[in-house]
């Protein structure tokens, strides 16, 4: 392994940088989570527009406290969504790939796809995970296509596990790809991405 499940790098790919998190990311974010209104849907937890800063601020605050790294994932020179390592566990070498959203006008693209390739790539050739966890709502349709298209496998349903808008229960579907998995997912990735927007 050569580096900490915690350090904030820069990644970079064809399509996007993944920028550590800053503070300078804040207007392009207000920008993209306008973008389309992607704050209000309900099965997912995107600040609006007026609520970027603050949630920068909390992911900050959660990156000096050790348990997060944020990225703003960016395209043309602006942010247009964030990303984060998430639920990093050291000892047994696992993070999940979570809190992740992007504007409307990224949306299929291949922007999110090569994102997933930059942190998956860092993971398992760099990091040295075992496994890397993806967790959903149950309810969220797009985002569990997604996950499924990078080649991860569902674990389970964990019912009633958080509390969502409204006081609504959330059922989290909870996927992973571990690491003899990771070669085969590396190649589908590369496919897509070779085989242009989707």
């Amino acid at each position: 392994m050569t580096g900490s499940l915690h350090d904030a790098v820069l990644l970079e790919g064809r399509l996007v940088r993944l920028e550590p998190l800053e503070r300078r990311h804040a207007e392009d974010l207000a920008r993209a989570s306008a973008d389309g209104e992607v704050w209000r849907k309900w099965t997912t937890r995107i600040p609006s527009p007026e609520d970027v800063p603050a949630e920068i601020e909390a992911r900050l605050a959660a990156q000096a406290a050790g348990r997060i790294v944020p990225w703003a994932v960016v395209a043309d020179g602006r942010a247009i969504g964030m990303t984060t390592y998430w639920a990093i566990d050291d000892a047994n070498r696992r993070l999940e790939i979570g809190a992740t959203w992007l504007g409307a006008s990224a949306q299929g693209t291949g922007i999110n796809a090569e994102a997933k390739l930059l942190l998956l790539t860092r993971a398992f050739e760099v990091l040295d995970c075992i496994a890397v966890e993806f967790r959903t709502h149950f309810h969220n349709r797009q985002s569990r296509a997604a996950i499924e298209r990078l080649g991860a496998k569902q674990d389970g349903v964990l019912r009633s596990h958080q509390i969502g808008r409204g006081g609504t229960l959330r059922d989290t579907v909870v996927y992973s790809i571990i690491a003899p998995e990771w070669p085969t997912v590396r190649l589908g990735l590369l496919e897509r991405l070779q085989a242009g927007p989707q």
